[in-house]
């Protein structure tokens, strides 16, 4: 790729693991969070947001328009499916202390890589469309 998306992707995850680090007391205490899960939460967010992108980066170089619409929805269909279901797993896991602010938590983060994607998604289909 020759965009610099993945050095923003680590800076952003790298930026929320470091918040969570510095606040895991706080969380902890205050919200009464599950901070491993929060921090794997975040990591599989990372990953599953590189390869939402990568496909969604294939489906824009199609010839046609079909399949880069096809290629977002799918990602992000998949991207919330798989966010659901580590929810659910969550849930499950821990029946009987879940952390409502550590889901609140999940689903934010899970907002905020889609922001990024979205973002430099944008951004690239400009600098296409430029040249």
């Amino acid at each position: 790729m020759t965009d610099k998306f993945i050095l923003w992707l680590a800076v952003v995850s790298g930026l929320i693991t470091a918040a969570l680090f510095f606040l895991k007391g706080w969380l902890q205490q205050a919200l009464g969070v599950h901070f491993e899960v929060l921090v794997a939460g975040n990591i599989a967010l990372a990953l599953i947001t590189f390869i939402s992108y990568s496909l969604n980066r294939k489906g824009m170089k199609a010839d046609n328009p079909n399949v880069f619409v096809r290629s977002v929805y799918a990602s992000t269909l998949a991207k919330l499916m798989l966010c659901a279901t580590g929810i659910v797993v969550y849930v499950m896991v821990n029946r009987s202390t879940v952390s409502k602010a550590t889901i609140f938590l999940l689903m934010f983060f899970y907002l905020v890589y889609t922001v990024f994607e979205t973002m430099h998604l944008y951004r690239t289909s400009i600098k296409q469309k430029k040249y």
